[in-house]
């Protein structure tokens, strides 16, 4: 963990704005705007990327997956350069939890992959790039989203040390263990191996 230097105020603004950016759902607000229909009774159900891509617009799905980590590591770096170091590492917490429960749905939200990998691009490039890199890797040889957001966040673990960001190795274990929990019923699926690959439409 960093040492905290920035003043309280200044982090209670810099944890409520970067809430508010994170809690924005791109997937919901893109597909409405398309005439997608509504995305939480689409597939899954979820507002990530993957389930948009169930609506067959490859499109929708990129510009949800772009946006999602957009949101998380610009919270980042407005924090750190703005606040400082300890600022942003709260600023990616804040926007994850944002994605995860997000106020305008009802603390209903995504599972936080997407926003996840921007907050580590944004902290630490390489550990960033690592950990998308090891994302797209399973993600090819699995076709499986759900198995590559896990592998991926598992990952970090072990990029953060590598890459000499060790200080921010507690951050990752705690927004990893919250993408485990949002994963609870895919990791069920996957055991039973009943989990839907990438694309595939409900």
């Amino acid at each position: 963990m960093p040492v905290i230097e920035s003043g309280a105020l200044a982090l209670i603004l810099v944890a409520a704005l970067s809430y508010l950016l994170g809690a924005i759902p791109f997937g919901i607000v893109i597909t409405r705007a398309l005439g997608l229909g509504d995305l939480r009774s689409i597939g899954s159900g979820n507002i990530g990327a993957t389930n948009v891509l169930r609506t067959g617009n490859k499109g929708a799905a990129a510009a949800t997956l772009i946006l999602d980590a957009a949101k998380g590591g610009i919270a980042v770096l407005i924090a750190r350069y703005t606040v400082g170091e300890d600022a942003a590492q709260l600023a990616a917490l804040a926007s994850f939890l944002g994605h995860l429960f997000p106020v305008w749905l009802g603390f209903k939200g995504g599972k936080g992959v997407a926003t996840f990998l921007g907050t580590l691009l944004a902290l630490a490039w390489p550990v960033g790039v690592a950990c998308c890199a090891t994302w797209a890797l399973t993600a090819a040889v699995g076709r499986i989203s759900s198995l590559a957001a896990l592998v991926a966040a598992a990952s970090s673990l072990v990029w953060m040390p590598l890459f000499g960001a060790g200080q921010m190795l507690a951050l990752a274990a705690i927004l990893t263990i919250l993408i485990f929990i949002r994963h609870k019923s895919n990791i069920l699926r996957l055991k039973n191996r009943t989990e839907p690959r990438i694309g595939k439409k409900s």
